[in-house]
Protein backbone atom coordinates (compact mmCIF):
# COMPACT_ATOMS: atom_id res chain seq x y z
CA UNK A 1 0.00 0.00 0.00
CA UNK A 2 1.54 3.52 -1.40
CA UNK A 3 1.78 6.44 0.89
CA UNK A 4 -0.66 9.55 1.57
CA UNK A 5 -0.91 12.67 3.15
CA UNK A 6 -4.65 13.39 5.11
CA UNK A 7 -5.67 16.90 4.89
CA UNK A 8 -8.16 17.85 7.87
CA UNK A 9 -9.50 20.32 9.89
CA UNK A 10 -8.48 20.72 13.56
CA UNK A 11 -10.42 21.68 16.77
CA UNK A 12 -9.21 24.87 15.94
CA UNK A 13 -10.40 25.52 12.55
CA UNK A 14 -7.05 25.23 11.21
CA UNK A 15 -5.94 22.78 8.24
CA UNK A 16 -3.25 20.41 8.82
CA UNK A 17 -1.84 17.43 7.40
CA UNK A 18 -0.11 14.24 8.19
CA UNK A 19 1.78 12.31 5.93
CA UNK A 20 1.31 8.42 6.95
CA UNK A 21 2.98 5.33 5.31
CA UNK A 22 1.79 2.57 3.55
CA UNK A 23 1.15 0.68 7.13
CA UNK A 24 -0.74 3.25 8.59
CA UNK A 25 1.96 4.94 10.50
CA UNK A 26 1.69 8.37 10.64
CA UNK A 27 5.93 9.68 9.45
CA UNK A 28 5.58 13.84 9.04
CA UNK A 29 2.68 15.90 10.35
CA UNK A 30 2.30 19.79 9.16
CA UNK A 31 1.90 23.07 11.35
CA UNK A 32 -1.58 24.54 11.28
CA UNK A 33 -2.75 27.09 8.27
CA UNK A 34 -5.58 29.34 8.10
CA UNK A 35 -6.37 28.63 4.68
CA UNK A 36 -6.90 25.45 2.93
CA UNK A 37 -4.49 26.66 0.16
CA UNK A 38 -1.52 27.20 2.66
CA UNK A 39 -1.81 23.64 3.63
CA UNK A 40 -2.08 22.22 0.50
CA UNK A 41 0.99 24.46 -0.91
CA UNK A 42 2.40 22.77 2.52
CA UNK A 43 1.88 19.42 0.68
CA UNK A 44 3.43 20.27 -3.11
CA UNK A 45 6.46 21.73 -1.03
CA UNK A 46 6.62 18.42 1.06
CA UNK A 47 6.46 16.60 -2.32
CA UNK A 48 9.31 18.78 -3.79
CA UNK A 49 11.70 18.78 -0.83
CA UNK A 50 10.99 15.17 0.18
CA UNK A 51 13.79 13.94 -1.77
CA UNK A 52 16.56 16.28 -1.39
CA UNK A 53 18.91 15.09 1.58
CA UNK A 54 19.86 18.28 2.92
CA UNK A 55 16.61 19.48 3.36
CA UNK A 56 16.32 17.15 6.61
CA UNK A 57 17.58 18.74 9.71
CA UNK A 58 18.32 15.96 12.17
CA UNK A 59 17.61 16.91 15.97
CA UNK A 60 17.22 15.32 19.51
CA UNK A 61 14.24 16.12 21.28
CA UNK A 62 14.58 18.08 25.04
CA UNK A 63 14.12 14.28 26.27
CA UNK A 64 17.06 13.00 23.79
CA UNK A 65 15.24 11.55 21.14
CA UNK A 66 16.21 11.75 17.63
CA UNK A 67 13.75 13.41 15.57
CA UNK A 68 13.69 14.94 12.39
CA UNK A 69 12.40 18.31 10.48
CA UNK A 70 11.94 19.11 6.90
CA UNK A 71 12.87 22.34 5.50
CA UNK A 72 11.61 23.95 2.24
CA UNK A 73 14.35 25.57 0.05
CA UNK A 74 13.93 29.02 1.93
CA UNK A 75 14.73 27.20 5.62
CA UNK A 76 11.15 27.06 6.80
CA UNK A 77 9.89 24.32 8.37
CA UNK A 78 7.29 22.45 6.47
CA UNK A 79 6.89 18.92 8.13
CA UNK A 80 8.39 17.28 11.61
CA UNK A 81 8.56 14.01 12.76
CA UNK A 82 7.86 12.07 15.55
CA UNK A 83 10.75 11.17 17.97
CA UNK A 84 12.51 7.86 18.01
CA UNK A 85 13.99 5.83 19.69
CA UNK A 86 17.22 5.42 18.05
CA UNK A 87 19.36 7.48 15.18
CA UNK A 88 18.74 4.37 12.79
CA UNK A 89 15.18 4.64 13.27
CA UNK A 90 15.54 8.33 12.92
CA UNK A 91 17.12 7.59 9.39
CA UNK A 92 14.36 5.01 8.63
CA UNK A 93 11.98 7.53 9.09
CA UNK A 94 13.61 9.81 6.92
CA UNK A 95 13.54 7.55 4.08
CA UNK A 96 10.43 6.51 4.53
CA UNK A 97 9.73 10.04 3.86
CA UNK A 98 11.64 10.17 0.64
CA UNK A 99 9.81 6.91 -0.77
CA UNK A 100 6.51 8.17 0.18
CA UNK A 101 6.08 11.45 -0.54
CA UNK A 102 6.63 12.17 -3.79
CA UNK A 103 4.05 9.96 -4.86
CA UNK A 104 1.17 9.95 -2.08
CA UNK A 105 -2.41 10.50 -3.02
CA UNK A 106 -4.00 13.08 -0.65
CA UNK A 107 -7.18 12.19 1.28
CA UNK A 108 -9.10 15.45 1.63
CA UNK A 109 -10.72 14.76 4.85
CA UNK A 110 -12.49 18.28 5.00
Amino acid sequence: MAGKFELYEDKAGEYRFRLKAGNGETILVGEGYKQKASAENGIASIRTNATIDARYERKTTIAGKPMFNLKASNGQVIGTSESYSSEAARENGIASVKANAPDARLDDLT
